[in-house]
C-alpha cells in the first residue's frame, strides 16, 4: 500500500496486519481505542475494569483477525468483541463476588477542578456516580442497548448491528432500558 496507514480503510489494514505488518496493528488500535473504551466502561462501570477489559478485547479481536468480515464494518465487529467481554467480565464479576462476599470498593475521586466549586463538582460527581451504578445494574440486553444508543452515539441501524438484533428490537430494549432507570433513579433522567 502506497498510502500512509493512517489513510488507509480499516479492512486493508486488517489485510496489511494479517500480512504481519505490526504498524497496521497499531493504526487499527489508535483508530479505535477510544471508542471501545468508551463503550466498555459504560457497560462495566468502573474505569479500571474498563482498561483491563478494553486490552481483552483487542487481543481477541487480533487474534480472531483471519475472521473478520470484510464486508461488515470493522467498529461494529470490535464492538461486538467488545460486549461479549463485558458479558465474560460480568459473569467473572459475579462468581468472585459469590466466594468473596467482598463489596466493590468506592471508586477514588480525582482531584477537584479548581474552575468549578468543590460542592458543585461533588454533586455532580455523586450524580455520576449514581446513574453509573444504575446503568450498571440494568440486565444486560438492556443496558447493552443503552449504551450503544445514547452513550457511545450510535444510530438505531448500527445499534442493531452490533448486537445482532433488528432494529425494532433496540428500540424496545432501549425504551424498557430507561424505564427501568427512571424507576431505579427518579425523574432526574
Amino acid at each position: 500500500m502506497s498510502l500512509p496507514l493512517s489513510e488507509g480503510s480499516d479492512g486493508e489494514l486488517a489485510a496489511l496486519a494479517l500480512a504481519g505488518r505490526q504498524d497496521a496493528y497499531r493504526e487499527l488500535l489508535a483508530r479505535h481505542r477510544d471508542a471501545v473504551f468508551r463503550l466498555v466502561r459504560a457497560s462495566v462501570g468502573d474505569p479500571h475494569e474498563a482498561i483491563d477489559v478494553t486490552q481483552e478485547t483487542f487481543i481477541a479481536a487480533f487474534s480472531a483477525l483471519g475472521r473478520y468480515d470484510h464486508g461488515r464494518p470493522f467498529l461494529a465487529w470490535l464492538k461486538h468483541i467488545a460486549l461479549n467481554k463485558c458479558r465474560d467480565w460480568g459473569r467473572r464479576r459475579k462468581v468472585r463476588a459469590f466466594f468473596t462476599r467482598a463489596v466493590p470498593l468506592e471508586m477514588a475521586f480525582d482531584v477537584s477542578d479548581d474552575a468549578i466549586p468543590a460542592d458543585v463538582q461533588a454533586a455532580d460527581r455523586a450524580e455520576l456516580a449514581r446513574v453509573t451504578t444504575a446503568i450498571s445494574r440494568l440486565p444486560s440486553r438492556l443496558r447493552e442497548a443503552l449504551v450503544l444508543r445514547t452513550i457511545d452515539g450510535l444510530g438505531q441501524a448500527e445499534a442493531a448491528e452490533v448486537l445482532g438484533v433488528s432494529e425494532k428490537t433496540v428500540e424496545t430494549r432501549l425504551y424498557r432500558a430507561r424505564a427501568k432507570l427512571k424507576a431505579m433513579i427518579g425523574d432526574q433522567i
